[in-house]
């Protein structure tokens, strides 16, 4: 007998970028698109309502992106697997996602077949990383907890906050993008300073450019 198609939930702010991988995703028979969304409202939202197998999440979406989402769900002792999808190649970002509870992740930049794999890997129990990045991964997660240091010590939130000002943004806009006040975002970017020994944002901004945090 036929087994069922995996049921997947898409996530993404672009609809053009959801379309197109549901289009190739349900042509390929084992799996079945069940739902879409563009928010980490919509995530939360699809979960409760079509209980996909699989939801493949954007990593940087309105509403607070991928690691919310991913908070919200251990709240909710939800099954679903998941599978955070990004531009970023850099192996802090899968660390960061597998450490919140994520099942994989995966660069955007790789082949639509690889999705697939991915996803029915993860389906079936398995972490899936992709595997540019997979062997820094594992390295990292073998380490123990205490005394991590650098950006390794950085808690969820922090880091997050790191990346929104390396990328240019003021402190006012990275509040707006994580969806948090002004005052928590400035005591955030003061606490990143710190750990990372670091005297300004333009500091801040040098380093995760030498690090390759963002791109």
């Amino acid at each position: 007998m036929k087994e069922a198609p995996i049921k997947v939930a898409l996530i993404d702010d672009h609809a053009m970028v959801r379309e197109a991988l549901a289009s190739v995703l349900n042509a390929s028979g084992a799996i079945e698109i069940a739902a879409q969304g563009g928010s980490t409202q919509d995530a939360l939202r699809i979960v409760r309502e079509f209980e996909p197998d699989v939801l493949v999440l954007d990593y940087n979406m309105p509403g607070g992106g991928a690691l919310p989402v991913l908070e919200a769900l251990r709240s909710l002792r939800s099954v679903v697997r998941v599978l955070v999808l990004t531009v970023h190649d850099s192996w802090h970002y899968a660390v960061r996602v597998l450490e919140a509870g994520a099942n994989g992740f995966m660069i955007k930049a790789s082949a639509v077949e690889e999705l697939q794999e991915a996803i029915q890997r993860i389906s079936g129990g398995e972490i899936y990383i992709t595997p540019n990045v997979s062997h820094k991964v594992l390295d990292h997660l073998r380490r123990p907890r205490v005394g991590r240091t650098g950006v390794s010590s950085l808690s969820q939130r922090e880091f997050e906050v790191l990346c929104a000002l390396g990328e240019g943004m003021g402190i006012k806009d990275a509040a707006s993008k994580l969806n948090i006040s002004i005052s928590a975002a400035s005591t955030y970017r003061t606490r990143v300073l710190k750990k990372l020994n670091l005297e300004s944002t333009n500091e801040l901004i040098r380093f995760v450019i030498e690090h390759s945090i963002v791109d």
